[in-house]
Order: C-alpha cells, then sequence, then structure tokens
C-alpha cells in the first residue's frame, strides 16, 4: 500500500531534503492537484495564497505543471508563470511544436457525439472539445449510473487509433499514439538537466509518470488509498498541497 506522506514530520521533511539536495524538478498536475476540483471545468483556478507560494518556489526551482487542458487554457488559471508547461496529457509542450498526431478521429468522434447532445445533456454529461482530446463530464449528473451507461453505449464501437481513460468524474478521449504524461515528465526532466524530481498528481492520467519515475524521484498521489496507485506516497487531499510547497520552501 502507497504511505501516506506528512510534509512536516521528520520523515517527510528528509524525502524531500534529499529529492531538493541536487538539481529537480517539480511536477504538478493541474485539476485536483493545484486547483480543486470544480463542477464546472471552466471555473478552475489555483487559489490565490498556493499561486503566491509556487511563484515563490519557481524562483527557487524549475516548476513544471503537466495537464490535460490546453496549455493557453491553463496558463490562464495558474496566477504564476511556471517554467514549463505540458498540455493535453502529454502531447503539448511548450516551445515546441506539437506532437506529429493525427487527430482525425477525435473530430469524427466529436462530430458524432455532437449528434447525441440531446441524449447526453438529459443524461447529465457535458461533452469538452480540447482539440486534441475529448472529456466528457458526469460530476453533475443526477444519476451517475445512468450517465456512464450513455456514455459506454456512445462509446462502444470507439476507433482503435483512439483510447479512452478514466478520470475524476470524467472519461477522457485521445489518440493513441499521443505521448502521455510519463513521457512528457521525462522530456521535462531532459530538457532541465534535473538530477531529481518530485510528481503531485491527482488522477488516473498521472499514472503513467508514477509508474516510470526513477527511484530516487519523490512521486505523491493525492486522494482515497482505496484507489491502486504506483504513486510511493500520497496526500490526503488538495487542501495539503499547500503544505507540502511551505515544506519545500523552508529547504529553499
Amino acid at each position: 500500500m502507497t504511505a501516506w506522506f506528512r510534509p512536516d514530520s521528520p520523515e517527510g521533511r528528509a524525502a524531500l531534503a534529499a529529492v531538493l539536495a541536487g538539481a529537480p524538478i517539480l511536477g504538478f498536475d493541474f485539476d485536483g492537484t493545484l486547483a480543486p476540483i470544480v463542477d464546472h471545468p471552466a471555473d478552475a483556478r489555483v487559489p490565490p495564497a498556493l499561486a503566491h507560494r509556487l511563484a515563490l518556489l519557481a524562483r527557487r526551482w524549475p516548476v513544471a505543471v503537466l495537464t490535460g487542458r490546453s496549455l493557453p487554457d491553463v496558463a490562464s488559471r495558474l496566477g504564476f508563470v511556471p517554467q514549463h508547461l505540458v498540455g493535453h496529457h502529454g502531447a503539448q509542450e511548450a516551445g515546441q511544436a506539437l506532437h506529429a498526431i493525427d487527430a482525425s478521429a477525435v473530430a469524427a468522434l466529436l462530430h458524432r457525439l455532437q449528434r447525441h447532445a440531446v441524449p447526453l445533456a438529459a443524461a447529465g454529461v457535458e461533452l469538452e472539445d480540447k482539440g486534441l482530446s475529448l472529456a466528457l463530464h458526469y460530476r453533475r449528473a443526477p444519476d451517475v449510473a445512468l450517465a456512464l451507461d450513455c456514455i459506454d453505449t456512445l462509446l462502444a464501437t470507439l476507433d482503435p487509433s483512439l483510447r479512452r481513460f478514466g478520470g475524476h468524474s470524467v472519461v477522457n478521449i485521445a489518440p493513441a499514439q499521443a505521448p502521455d504524461k510519463g513521457e512528457a515528465m521525462w522530456s521535462v526532466v531532459r530538457r532541465f538537466g534535473a538530477t531529481s524530481a518530485v510528481y503531485v498528481g491527482d488522477d488516473v492520467n498521472d499514472e503513467p509518470v508514477f509508474e516510470r519515475a526513477a527511484p530516487h524521484w519523490l512521486t505523491l498521489r493525492i486522494g482515497d488509498d482505496k484507489v491502486p496507485s504506483r504513486a510511493r506516497h500520497r496526500l490526503a487531499s488538495q487542501a495539503e498541497v499547500p503544505a507540502l510547497v511551505d515544506a519545500m520552501l523552508a529547504l529553499g
């Protein structure tokens, strides 16, 4: 079982000191990690007090944000400027050309789902077009089972060039060939010449980072310990992220 992480404990401070002693990169997911989960994805923002802490952190070490959102979308929600941004679950990196990904199947699926807008809305499902990927949100669905049944029916004949993966009250669809966050995090490590890394995430699309992390990285998954994870540690909730950042600042 993944161990709980307490940044103010002697063990927590020692683990942070070890990973920060070299030349680390500090990676964070956005939704559910830096920004609290909200009913409407368009309302997500990093709380100002945390944004201030992260701005201070980015003065000491390079900070990267890896998200399923597009880069312009997430940049407007941070409240601070990280050294690097990765969007579309790993397929888009700031300062680089978009990975050569055929998104025609995504566009075709979007067109098909838009034709079923009425049953989706009736089931409480919100369709979000992210360009390179799609998200079907059911957080506000009055009947979750009915919403998932509607989604399953519409995705039953999913194009084999697409992959489906879950999340917090959301079903994501992206090109199967697109890089994931695990590949993206290693790309960021190489880009900055980092000797170690911290990565904090809360969802299914963060698991590729946890799975591929080097043994000396510090990886933390936020949330219920009943959900299996390859992260080495856990934080109980997004509300504990400020304390984690404070502990890193204290070592800076």
